[in-house]
């Protein structure tokens, strides 16, 4: 997995970074129908292409490569991953 979204995008779900991704793969979007009902938003850590065009569009800084992911919210690669259920 090359980035994930950690505890900030909580009931923040700002979707600039939905629409930076080159490859379609953070959701979910606006108008997919479970995007309400999700706490924040997801990376697909298979479709991700680890080119960083989210991360300087987040508002609230939520999205780190996982290496430098705060020890805090490491449990969050694996909130990512189990959304699209890799």
């Amino acid at each position: 997995m090359a980035y994930v979204i950690a505890e900030p995008c909580i009931g923040t779900k700002d979707t600039a970074c939905v629409d930076a991704c080159p490859v379609d793969c953070i959701h979910p979007r606006k108008n997919e129908d479970d995007f309400a009902a999700e706490t924040q938003l997801y990376i697909d850590p298979v479709e991700c292409i680890d080119c960083g065009a989210c991360v300087p569009v987040c508002p609230v800084s939520a999205i780190f490569v996982l290496e430098d992911l705060p020890d805090k919210w490491k449990h969050f690669a694996e909130i990512n991953a189990k959304h699209y259920k890799r």
